[in-house]
């Protein structure tokens, strides 16, 4: 049993970032004086951010009370939970808690960035360890997910439990790197719990979700019987669905390829730490070593730049790829399920696929295939833990207000239950929690090594460019003379061809020509007026000859200067 822990002056719980969107968790937990971090995730970029690498969630607030913070919790190794560990550390010297293997996948990806490289605050937990702070006691229980080690955290305070589940689904078949402790669940909910804050990835899905067991056999059954080369796109932490693949490839006598780097280093931590077997250890080979075997002995394992497996498809259906190509008589067997947002890059790849010869078959065409909760799943999980308070997290706003309105039918009433924005207070005071407020929440944008320098302006840009493309303008002076040396020499990217366009840029170059020659005989010349009218006229001018707006850049450059007299 866990000890009693003192009355405590303040609790507030705040979704920082991971409500009404995809990815990207964190959520705090305040008892008292002390700042509990719940995850530390990012998200890929969605349609509209482009050229940008990675979305992390917003530290100001964070780094403002920073010598509150007690520790980060991290419930399990995918990038949504320890992905913006990184740039959190670089900020924030806080000890960072997790399973065995969590641990050593959060140290792979803070050990590559080269600000936190020598970060050395991990801590390794398992479902027996508590944590003693001054104002609670962090406990762990074991879940069901698609990679070993997962867990959800409880915060014990003076008015019950705080539980935060992480990534969960109820598998009664599950293996025992994978079992939930339903046991341990019982107990916490017996304890009391205050709060509960529970995925909502899958709220909205009534189908029943397959067990393990069964999708193991699909696999099989899909792969096991093709006589041809077999490409399976998987992504990279998840470790169950390369366990099934691996069972599969043996039971049908083909060696795996394995690709791409960090795959590599994913699936020896995994195999060092005993969380995948190996049936037979020379079951995995090297692309080099394909050339010994024959298609219908392989099967290559793609996983993609970051665990994005559909877009190294397009680029080997496209023959874009380093490496490899796909061919006549190639199964490409798809073992992700896309979000929503990618539905439709999905289908454009598949046909692709189909165009460069193979045939594609998805996990999902036969089982409903998830790592998260369905509405069965919620609701038992409420139902053990019997929460004072509900906070629906991790999804967008329709499959939080899907796990609103179960924690509703299981009887927790409306008035006890908050749909957050991100930033939200919720605050327990004299015996009821209610929103006091907000804080700091924006997305952060990670592109190349900058963080944060890229807003709203930047991407607005980036569209512009992408969708009506640059018209540049370059024409040099002479102040002093109050001349233009050289005629305005127009280039075009995206916007128009050139060679059938000369009459607009010529009459685009001449109305350049004509500003400039007004504001060099004016009495006050200013940079940012001349540049200003530029964009003006060449944009209305551009607009009514073409009906598009291109980003207009004015590059005045001028001649000669004054020169100072030489010394004798």
């Amino acid at each position: 049993m866990i000890g009693e822990v003192k009355n405590l002056a303040q609790i507030r719980i705040i979704p920082l970032s991971g409500v009404r969107g995809n990815g990207k968790n964190l959520y705090i937990a305040e008892v008292g004086e002390d700042i509990f971090v719940l995850d530390c995730g990012l998200s890929y970029p969605e349609d509209g951010l482009f050229g940008i690498d990675t979305v992390i969630p917003d530290f100001t607030y964070l780094e403002e009370n920073a010598d509150r913070v007690a520790g980060v919790f991290v419930t399990h190794g995918h990038a949504d939970a320890i992905g913006a560990l990184p740039y959190f550390l670089e900020k924030i010297n806080a000890p960072v808690f997790g399973t065995k293997l969590t641990i050593e996948l959060a140290k792979m990806s803070v050990h590559r960035y080269e600000p936190t490289k020598k970060f050395k605050g991990f801590h390794v937990i398992d479902e027996d360890t508590e944590i003693d702070f001054k104002s609670t006691v962090v406990s762990f229980f074991p879940t069901t997910h698609t990679i070993p080690g997962s867990v959800g955290v409880s915060l014990k305070t003076s008015e019950g439990n705080i539980v935060y589940t992480g990534d969960f689904k109820f598998d009664q078949s599950a293996v025992s790197s994978y079992r939930t402790d339903f046991g341990r669940l019982a107990e916490i909910g017996s304890e009391g719990v205050l709060a509960l804050l529970s995925t909502s990835s899958n709220a909205e899905n009534p189908e029943t979700v397959a067990s393990e067991k069964q999708i193991g056999e699909e696999v099989y059954d899909n792969i096991g019987f093709w006589e041809g080369r077999i490409i399976v796109a998987c992504v990279a932490s998840n470790l169950q669905r390369v366990q099934q693949l691996i069972n599969a490839a043996y039971r049908a006598g083909r060696k795996i390829v394995l690709t791409g780097k960090d795959f590599g280093r994913i699936i020896r931590t995994a195999m060092k730490l005993g969380k995948l077997e190996l049936p037979d250890e020379d079951i995995l080979i090297t692309q080099k070593a394909m050339k010994k075997y024959n298609d219908d002995q392989l099967i290559i394992l793609e996983t993609g730049r970051m665990g994005e497996p559909i877009k190294a498809l397009q680029k080997m259906a496209s023959g874009a790829h380093r490496t490899l190509r796909i061919k006549e008589g190639d199964l490409v067997y798809i073992t992700t399920t896309p979000t929503i947002a990618m539905e439709t890059y999905v289908a454009k790849t598949e046909d692709m696929i189909y165009r460069a010869g193979g045939t594609v078959k998805n996990i999902s065409d036969n089982l409903r295939v998830s790592g998260h909760a369905n509405p069965e799943d919620q609701q038992l999980m409420m139902n053990l833990l019997k929460p004072r308070y509900f906070i629906p997290v991790q999804g967008e706003y329709r499959l939080l207000t899907a796990n609103a309105d179960l924690a509703e039918a299981v009887g927790i009433p409306k008035d006890h239950i908050f749909i957050t924005a991100p930033g939200d207070i919720v605050e327990y005071k004299e015996g009821e929690m209610a929103l006091s407020g907000t804080i700091p929440s924006d997305n952060v944008m990670v592109d190349g090594i900058g963080v944060g320098d890229i807003g709203n302006i930047v991407l607005k840009d980036r569209k512009v460019l992408s969708e009506d493309g640059v018209f540049v303008a370059v024409v040099t002076i002479n102040r002093r003379k109050k001349q233009i040396v050289s005629k305005p020499q127009i280039t075009s990217r995206g916007f128009v061809y050139v060679k059938a366009s000369r009459d607009l840029l010529r009459e685009g170059g001449d109305i350049v020509e004509e500003i400039v020659d007004k504001h060099l005989h004016s009495n006050d010349f200013e940079w940012s007026k001349l540049k200003q009218e530029i964009r003006e006229k060449l944009s209305r001018y551009l607009f009514e000859q073409t009906k598009r707006r291109p980003v207009i850049l004015p590059v005045i450059m001028e001649s000669s200067q004054k020169r100072k007299k030489r010394k004798s």
